[in-house]
């Protein structure tokens, strides 16, 4: 396949494979290169699992920090808005450190941040480390994919990129279930130490490892300053609205109308200069070829699954079952037990089977465990949950993985750079869009369903009559005043009527994924065939 991505590549002097040659990949036996990119994956993992890794646990967070609600949503979003500004930088800043020293790097501040998020003596402290806990540890997820596609050539890719996707939809899903366990047994502040070994020991062995390119510092007199800073204002200040937009009312609240503003005007800003400049910090040329764009599009999608669902699930358990946080934890495992499952099944097919077919396989079987989440009622737990999540863990292996081949396959090395951050930022962004949009829907429909409910609970309607006497009578009963008797009920009544609005709209929620799903799903067959790159052989080295 003609690739427009690869034949607008940043001027290069040499082949890809006498790129990769550039390095010492060569030096390293297969075991060794297995090896050093599992370590990378570890980097990869425990960045995209502190992400959710809190969620179930903002509860305790607040409490030991004497933190408001409000207050406490921070110590998540603050992480997102830092990951999500760093990573498209991560190209740029792998081109002037090299791959193994940014890595390094990342992973040692990362592990430091996760220290200090662990010693935290308030809210605020906690927010600034873990905005620098985000911002430091981002640069391993897209520095991963470089890696991948440099160390395994031909149809070796297939199984890193296999092993990539499972990761990245592994981990957020797990986030939940792990922090959930370790907050039980332990304290929220073992949800930043279990990272110190781990990071660690990714910084120490990376180094050593992985040499696939060579730092070049006179980049840092030809970076594109200008454009560093629209993309901050822009990213920055899309978080920001997207994460509190749904709880404030969005428009509604001038803070948010500000950042909004400013995130419209900085993004215009930010493309006109990108597309101008001659150092460009992300490479938006490469959305001229169609199986990027489109597989920019899919991992946004995926990412609007992926994040949409683990925000709703807990939500929905911790709501409406009043579940804590280890329960929550239990009750979506089931999630990554299936994805688990999925991987040798998808590594045997993917050997026979065309990847945009088990992509739309993957995206398609997505669809699917949204409609079986819509007939979701009060009483569901981790069983009825079950068949859902089951195929949702299925699919996630089919939906993600295939994506960064076809994505990313058909790109220079040097392309790849720059092009891997923007293809995980519209991950994150997705994840993001996903999840304001969710919220969103909570706060609407529940008010909508609310008022409609109510206007059948009124005298005419006999089944409410008996219920409210019998309460009523109850109540008297037990207060021994027949006025406060009825006020219970009516309060009681009123708690139950919230209660199902509320799980009405988490199915309206459902039904709003599973059509973005089919959509997706729809748009795969445009999708060009990409053959695995042909990496050059030992002796090239």
């Amino acid at each position: 396949m003609s690739t427009p991505a690869s034949a607008t590549a940043a001027p290069a002097t040499a082949s890809p494979a006498a790129e990769l040659a550039a390095g010492s990949t060569a030096t390293l036996t297969e075991g060794q290169k297995i090896f050093a990119f599992a370590v990378m994956c570890v980097g990869f993992f425990i960045a995209l699992l502190d992400i959710q890794i809190v969620s179930a646990s903002l509860r305790d967070i607040g409490g030991g920090l004497s933190a408001s609600q409000d207050e406490v949503a921070w110590v998540q979003t603050s992480y997102l808005i830092a990951e999500i500004i760093v990573i498209p930088l991560s190209g740029f800043l792998a081109r002037i450190m090299s791959t193994r020293w940014l890595f390094c790097v990342s992973a040692a501040g990362f592990t430091i941040t996760s220290l200090m998020c662990g010693w935290a003596w308030d809210i605020n402290s906690m927010i600034a480390f873990r905005a620098a806990q985000g911002f430091l540890g981002g640069s391993m997820i897209p520095t991963v994919f470089t890696t991948a596609f440099a160390f395994f050539p031909g149809r070796k890719v297939v199984v890193a990129a296999a092993t990539i996707g499972a990761l990245a939809s592994l981990a957020p899903t797990l986030g939940p279930t792990v922090g959930g366990w370790i907050t039980d047994h332990y304290s929220w502040h073992w949800l930043f130490f279990v990272n110190l070994v781990p990071g660690l020991f990714v910084a120490v062995v990376v180094p050593l490892l992985v040499r696939i390119d060579k730092p070049d510092l006179s980049l840092i007199a030809k970076a594109d300053y200008l454009g560093i800073v629209l993309m901050t204002l822009f990213l920055g200040c899309l978080e920001y609205t997207l994460e509190e937009g749904p709880r404030y009312g969005w428009m509604d609240d001038h803070v948010i109308r500000s950042t909004a503003w400013i995130a419209g005007l900085s993004g215009i800003g930010f493309v006109l200069r990108t597309l101008t400049a001659k150092n460009p910090i992300v490479d938006l040329t490469a959305l001229g070829s169609r199986n990027f764009a489109l597989g920019c599009f899919f991992s946004f999608m995926s990412g609007v699954g992926i994040f949409s669902t683990i925000y709703l699930t807990p939500l929905f358990l911790g709501r409406v079952r009043g579940f804590s946080a280890l329960e929550i934890g239990l009750a979506v495992f089931s999630t990554g037990i299936f994805q688990v499952a999925a991987i040798p099944v998808y590594a045997i097919a993917s050997r026979k089977i065309d990847l945009r077919w088990l992509m739309m396989f993957g995206l398609g079987l997505f669809g699917l465990s949204m409609f079986f989440f819509t007939p979701i009622t009060h009483e569901w737990g981790w069983k009825e949950l079950l068949l859902p999540q089951a195929l949702r863990g299925f699919s996630q292996q089919f939906a993600v993985a295939p994506a960064v081949t076809l994505t990313l396959g058909g790109l220079t090395p040097t392309k790849l750079k720059l092009a891997s951050g923007l293809f995980n930022l519209m991950r994150n962004l997705g994840g993001a869009i996903g999840i304001a949009a969710c919220g969103t829907i909570l706060n609407d429909r529940t008010n909508l369903h609310f008022l409609r409910l109510a206007e059948n609970l009124t005298p005419a309607n006999p089944a409410m009559k008996a219920w409210l006497a019998k309460v009523a009578a109850h109540g008297s009963a037990y207060y021994g005043d027949v006025v406060q008797g009825r006020e219970v009920a009516i309060h009681q009544l009123r708690a139950l009527a919230f209660r199902e609005a509320q799980v009405l709209t988490y199915g309206d929620a459902f039904v709003a994924l599973m059509l973005c799903f089919i959509l997706a799903t729809a748009m795969v067959p445009l999708m060009r065939k990409v053959a695995p790159p042909k990496g050059p052989s030992a002796d090239a080295h």
